[in-house]
């Protein structure tokens, strides 16, 4: 069995995989627009001039695949009840990916030394998405 993230970024998906090329190196693996699809879009599924906004998508980030999509494209995404784990190699990676998926985002708990690991923060992207980076150990 395999379980994996689908996130929707109501018109904002390719900006996100954009940011998360930047900040983590993420590498985009298929991506289809509404425009690209054989079937027509159903009435209502999206608004009008949403034709090339992103229907599927999917990108590897290290050894994850995460798919996401530009959903119904309404503008609110709403990522709530769940974060994305990144492990980094050591303390100094971990402080370079949480300060690149910090910028425009929001400082939830800041990276620091725990008990369960040598650096452990926790962060809300520009687009909302909950991360949390922490040191392998």
């Amino acid at each position: 069995m395999l379980v994996q993230a689908y996130l929707f970024y109501e018109g904002r998906c390719e900006e996100a995989i954009e940011f998360y090329r930047k900040a983590l190196g993420a590498e985009t693996i298929m991506l289809m627009r509404y425009s690209d699809s054989p079937e027509p879009t159903q009435p209502g599924m999206i608004p009008p001039g949403a034709e090339n906004k992103i229907m599927h998508a999917s990108f590897r980030i290290g050894e994850t695949t995460v798919m996401a999509s530009d959903g119904r494209c309404d503008g609110n995404a709403s990522f709530h009840g769940f974060s994305l784990s990144v492990t980094a190699a050591d303390d100094a990676e971990a402080a370079r990916l949480f300060n690149a998926l910090a910028d425009g985002g929001q400082v939830q708990l800041p990276l620091g030394k725990t008990f369960f690991a040598s650096s452990f923060g926790m962060v809300a992207d520009r687009f909302g998405v909950g991360w949390m980076v922490i040191t392998g150990q």
